[in-house]
């Protein structure tokens, strides 16, 4: 599509682009007209913009207004004529901050640098995080008061994570020592989904010599861990901040149809996931666009997301940004990038 334009008519594309992504509105022919290096009339600027029209790339979404890029516009323009910028010292520096500390878990680490990358793109940042395959290492129940223990696991590859659940009240300490004692017995050297099968058959069949208690404790953290939610966490783990920046942008009652519309997407949790774990199959960021998705088909958003790989460079999960349609491409494609780069070399 970008060779069936002309230099004259790829320009007045490409002003049209940038003036929406950066105002939202329809843009006008004099606006066009103003802006070019070359001196056209608003009449001249009309009919190439009546013809980008005809070959889908604009709208107009009233009939005196200017246009705006569609779906396809937008994809054309990201793919074929954006031209990305770099990520600046200040924005390095923040988000390599987050993401330093020997003592941060995998999830803190992940935590932090999502946060802040939401606040640095002013839109919502997503971080799928599957759940670990690699054998474990070490794996410990920690008391920390009444009701409530920590359940430490740490796998080969050196991850460390940490989860609350909660005991009996007025539990023994024993209990939570027979119960990390039992649990590395047939975890330490396997996956948790390799003993996950085993450790409940032995549970139902009263096979494993544990008291009522102690008991308790187990299924409390083969539950924790596994997802004990109603959702289906077998895809892994999604983490959303920054929902609240969608909303500093919001000029008119579209532009908050839109954001509800968005919302809802970001609330169809395994629909995410699925469309994040896409960067499985995929080198570098992936951008999608409206239509792109039937996710975003109608909220009028678009996603621009990025792989992280472990040390043996597969993509082991993904991070990245969702926002409205004419967010910042140049400036967002390559922090996403960076940031994703820099979680995978953190967590090797």
């Amino acid at each position: 599509m970008i060779a069936e334009l002309n230099e004259r008519s790829r320009e007045v594309f490409r002003l049209i682009v940038e003036a929406y992504c950066e105002t939202g509105d329809p843009v006008g022919s004099r606006t066009v007209s103003r802006q070019l290096a070359q001196q056209l009339s608003p009449a001249t600027v009309r009919n190439v913009m009546s013809d980008l029209e005809d070959l889908g790339l604009l709208f107009a979404p009233h009939t005196s207004a200017g246009r705006m890029p569609t779906d396809a516009g937008l994809r054309l323009f990201v793919d074929g004529i954006l031209e990305v910028g770099n990520v600046s010292d200040a924005e390095r520096g923040q988000i390599e901050a987050l993401a330093a500390g020997t003592s941060k878990t995998a999830d803190q680490v992940l935590e932090d640098v999502s946060s802040t990358l939401a606040g640095l793109t002013g839109a919502a940042s997503m971080v799928f995080a599957p759940k670990s395959d690699s054998p474990l290492k070490h794996i410990e129940f920690v008391n920390l008061g009444p009701g409530q223990a920590l359940v430490v696991l740490v796998s080969e590859n050196g991850m460390v994570e940490n989860r609350l659940i909660t005991i009996p009240l007025g539990l023994p300490p024993s209990a939570l020592v027979e119960a990390s004692n039992y649990l590395s017995a047939k975890l330490i050297g396997r996956t948790l989904q390799e003993a996950h099968a085993e450790i409940h058959q032995d549970l139902e069949s009263h096979q494993a010599r544990l008291d009522d208690l102690t008991t308790k404790v187990v299924e409390s953290g083969l539950a924790m861990w596994s997802g004990n939610d109603d959702a289906d966490t077998s895809l892994g783990r999604l983490i959303v901040r920054g929902q609240s920046k969608l909303l500093d942008d919001v000029t008119a009652l579209d532009d908050l149809e839109r954001i509800r519309a968005l919302f809802e997407a970001l609330e169809a949790r395994q629909e995410m996931l699925k469309l994040l774990s896409l960067a499985d199959d995929a080198e570098g960021v992936q951008i999608f666009i409206g239509a792109d998705n039937n996710l975003f088909n109608l909220a009028g958003c678009s996603m621009i997301v990025g792989p992280y790989r472990n040390e043996t460079n597969n993509i082991v999960g993904a991070i990245g940004v969702i926002g409205p349609a004419r967010m910042n491409y140049a400036r967002i494609i390559p922090m996403v990038d960076y940031t994703a780069k820099l979680i995978g070399k953190r967590l090797r």
